[in-house]
């Protein structure tokens, strides 16, 4: 490439992405912090449900923990 085309592709890229704002118009920090409080802590049902599935499948079959543990 000699630079005329460099001058043009450089001309060509400037117009197709004009320059980027580094300024944010407010501050994100505080709605940050109120959606983490908003989010509550609860654990899903279904993870309470495998949790129970589990500990019955450990009482019909404790043969099974050795098994379980190896895969933790």
């Amino acid at each position: 490439m000699n630079n005329k085309e460099e001058d043009k592709l450089r001309t060509l890229l400037k117009q197709a992405m004009p320059p980027l704002e580094h300024d944010l118009q407010r501050d994100l920090w505080p709605q940050m912090l109120r959606r983490l409080e908003l989010r509550a802590n609860t654990v899903p049902w279904f993870d309470w449900a495998l949790a129970v599935l589990l500990l019955i499948g450990l009482l019909l079959s404790p043969h099974s923990i050795p098994v379980l543990l190896y895969h933790l």
